[in-house]
Parts: structure tokens; sequence; C-alpha cells
């Protein structure tokens, strides 16, 4: 067998166009807002983690003109000989922001999992995570020295069977999402937290879809539930509600200090650029004294699940920033889709190998600055394609 016939016996992409239902890389046209133009079509965005609406703010926007006009357009190194006073400012505010007494930044979130966990777990620790945790999570798992144990999404006996299963004097580390992204579910951090004071096992939060729109300040899913000094490390990215692109680890200086000199990922990749350093800077500022962006945000997903629900469709019922809309058969997701896209409503099929099997859904996402007349025109259109492919009732 040749290497790459894996490659040219691939047709699930080929077949998808053929049939008018491909939903992936479609190129965006307009500046990325609560619509979008895609290949030349204007289109409600239901499908973006720009949640508070800040990538085309103009305090953004000119925080990242004025840096690139500095600094230049990037840092042509790793932090290790390319550390800016911005980045140092950075994570110097997130910090303060998070009440942690450091915070490292790293170019993207994928990297900042892949550098924190394969770093910090090793050959005599134990992983723990739960299965429906990022991607990246469960690549740093590969990376990582340690062994490795998956417990039953958000189930806590299977956690405590598990904890309660290990020699005491393993070094233990438990990753959770604190809003899964692709249901919306939220960590059960309180019993989490309990679980790991009673097994001595450290907790690492990937907050990624909870930072700036979650709690009363917008600090995740720690500050949530009241719980932000049971959480060890927190994990955050640029890339949703900060409006940028890049990640974070927030935790004792100890910590960050550690991973600083020993993450892989942290040390040989490329600085994260001035433009997306400042953008995060600004997003920042704007999360902290813009409150009634978040709670427009919550607005606009309170309706829009009371709309789909009341319309007949099975969607997620937790209190998370996702919505997700389950469909079941793959194809029909694809179709439903492609139905909602031609009513002028774009969103995001999550097929295998994403979630199990026959499982297929429509993750949602709504943005602060939606009006009541974009939500109110896609719910119709989710009525009328829905209808269509008999999802709900017609």
């Amino acid at each position: 067998m040749h290497l790459f016939d894996k490659c040219y016996g691939f047709q699930s992409a080929k077949m998808l166009k053929s049939l008018g239902c491909y939903p992936y890389f479609g190129p965006i046209e307009s500046e990325l807002d609560a619509k979008v133009v895609i290949a030349g079509k204007e289109v409600i965005m239901l499908g973006s983690n720009n949640y508070l609406g800040l990538a085309n703010h103009p305090q953004v926007k000119e925080a990242s003109m004025k840096a690139t006009n500095k600094y230049g357009v990037g840092c042509t190194s790793s932090r290790l000989l390319a550390t800016l006073d911005l980045h140092l400012k950075l994570e110097k505010e997130l910090a303060r922001f998070l009440d942690r007494e450091a915070a490292l930044v790293f170019s993207t979130g994928f990297q900042t999992n892949l550098g924190t966990i394969s770093s910090l777990v090793g050959r005599h620790d134990v992983l723990i995570m739960d299965r429906e945790v990022h991607a990246s999570i469960v690549d740093s798992s590969r990376l990582s020295y340690g062994k490795i144990i998956k417990f039953r999404h958000n189930d806590l006996e299977d956690l405590e069977k598990t904890l309660s299963s290990l020699p005491a004097q393993k070094g233990k580390l438990i990753v959770v999402d604190g809003v899964y992204s692709v249901t919306g579910d939220i960590a059960n951090l309180p019993e989490i937290t309990k679980l790991c004071e009673k097994y001595k096992a450290s907790l690492m939060v990937d907050d990624a879809h909870a930072l700036g729109i979650l709690g009363k300040w917008g600090r995740g899913t720690g500050e949530y539930f009241g719980l932000e000094k049971k959480i060890d490390i927190v994990m955050g990215t640029f890339s949703k509600a900060f409006a940028s692109t890049g990640g974070f680890i927030a935790a004792d200086e100890a910590i960050i200090e550690f991973v600083k000199h020993h993450g892989r990922a942290f040390i040989f990749s490329a600085s994260i650029p001035p433009a997306s350093t400042a953008s995060a800077l600004a997003a920042l500022k704007i999360i902290e004294k813009e409150s009634e962006r978040r709670e427009q945000f919550w607005a606009n997903t309170r309706k829009m699940k009371k709309g789909l629900s009341e319309l007949g469709f099975d969607i997620s019922r937790n209190e998370g920033s996702v919505i997700a809309l389950f469909v079941g058969e793959e194809q029909k997701t694809f179709r439903f889709w492609k139905a909602l896209f031609d009513e002028g409503v774009f969103t995001n099929p999550i097929v295998t190998p994403a979630v199990p099997p026959g499982e297929s859904l429509l993750r949602i996402s709504c943005m602060a600055t939606h009006t009541e007349a974009d939500l109110d025109r896609a719910l119709e259109a989710f009525e009328r394609a829905g209808k269509k492919l008999e999802i709900i009732n017609g």
C-alpha cells in the first residue's frame, strides 16, 4: 500500500460538494459581525465565536493598527528571543483580571494546551480528562509521558471511581472544559473541586468559551460558581470573546515559570504578533468596562434557545454559551445546513469524529451585536428549513 492511497481515496468532501452541501472554507468577504457576506451572499452569522462582537470594534481595530505601526507585522522569533513589552503588559493585565499571580501568552489556543499539559504531566503522573474535552487537550495527552485516563462526560461518579483507583502518591491533573464547545454543557465545578480536594488532584479548566461572557465580570466558569480559587490553572483563548488570536494560561507564578521553560509549544513557536496582542489588550478593557455587551449576549442566547425550543427542535438544555441543535443523521445535518444558508443563516454542522456516529448536530452561537430583527428572521428560517426537511412537524 502506498502512503498516499488514503489521500486519493478520500471522497467525502467531493461528494458533499457535488450535492451542494459542502459547508467548509466558504470565503468571508466582509467584516466579522452579526451579518457577513460569504461567497457573495449576505447571511446572519450564527456560527461565530465572536460572542461580544468585538472583532470589528473601533477601539480594537485602532489598537491593532497602532501596534502594527510601532512594532511591525510580526516578531519573527520565539518568545525566548522576541518578547515585546506589549506581551508582558498583556500577561500582567490577564493575571490582574483573573486575580492570579501570573499569566503566560501563547501564539494560539491549541498551542496553549499542548505546551501546558505536555510539560506538566510527566512519566510518573496521571492526566484525567472528560471524554468531550477539546481536541487540543486530546492531542496534548498524546504528547504527555503520563498515564491517560478519560472519564464519562460530566459523570462525577465515574471521575471519583477513577480517582479512588489511583495511588495517593501519583501526581494527578484533571482537565475539563469550562463550557464544552459542541454542546454548551458547563462543567460541574462544585463537585469536581470537591473531588480534587478529597483525592489531592490538581485542576485545569479550559475556559475558552466562558471567559469574557460567563460570570458577573466575565471571569469565566470559576467566577460563575464562585470557585475561582479552587482552580489551579485557567486556560483561555483570544479567538472567542476577545476577538483576536492566541491563547494563555493564568496560575501561580511557579507554574507559569515552569511551563515557560519547559513547554515546547511555547519555546519553539513564534511570538503572538503585535497586532493580535494589542487587540486582546483592547478587548480586555472593553470586557471590563462594557458589561452591557455581556448582558445583551445572554439576552440574545436566551431568546434563540426559547424560540428554537418552541418551534419543536431538539436543543441542548443547559446554561452555556453554545446552542446544540440535534439532528442525528449526518447527511441530513448537511442538508439542513444548506437549507438554512439558502435562507440567509449561517451555522456550523458538527459531525463525526467531533461527535459519535448518528449524533450529528448544528452548533449555534449568538453575538451581542445581533438585533431582535436578526434573531426573528433567523428563527423564521429555522422554521421553514426544519419543516422542509421534516426535522420539526410541518
